[in-house]
């Protein structure tokens, strides 16, 4: 799976009405309110800060704003997905040509070129259902896929998955995903 832990800093600009006796505190709470479930480029998406280096170090006036930046150091556990890798999602959306699927933060477009030959769309309920049906993806299904491509843009990150593979599909109950 792709989580890590990785070493990251993050410059923070403090107002000089913050420079008291919990200026530190004040620090650390602005770093985990900052970066806490935001997405860090080519790190992925920030989960939690797990430590933040001490001594916090001095920070520099910015002239021409009066605050001060501080270059905060801090270990994170981050969510990378990697292309080829499998991941249990949950259907957001169905479409005529694929269906939208959410892992956390990661949004997975799953084309109807990239399903098991056996399915088709179902207009009237909105879904793509097995010939025998014994298969069906609707909104709110869990189901597991392989990540075939991974675009990072510069504040999200998007992916596109298949389900052509042995033991990727629905996944029995989605209400212990939900």
């Amino acid at each position: 799976m792709g989580f890590f832990v990785v070493k990251l800093v993050k410059d923070l600009q403090v107002h000089p009405r913050f420079f008291n006796a919990s200026l530190s505190d004040t620090l650390k709470q602005r770093l985990i309110s900052e970066v806490e479930g935001q997405f860090a480029g080519r790190h992925g998406f920030i989960v939690i800060v797990q430590k933040i280096e001490e001594p916090i170090p001095v920070g520099e006036i910015d002239s021409s704003t009066g605050f001060a930046v501080f270059p905060i150091k801090y270990h994170a556990l981050v969510f990378r997905p990697f292309r080829g890798e499998v991941l249990d999602s949950i259907v957001t959306r169905v479409l005529p040509h694929g269906f939208l699927a959410s892992a956390g933060p990661l949004d997975i477009f799953v084309s109807h070129h990239c399903l098991p030959s056996d399915m088709k769309y179902d207009q009237q309920g909105e879904c793509w259902v097995s010939i025998n049906q014994a298969d069906k993806i609707e909104t709110k299904t869990a189901v597991r896929l392989k990540l075939i491509g991974l675009k990072v843009e510069a504040t999200k990150m998007h992916a596109t998955g298949s389900m052509k593979e042995d033991f990727l599909g629905p996944i029995a109950s989605s209400a212990d995903y939900i």
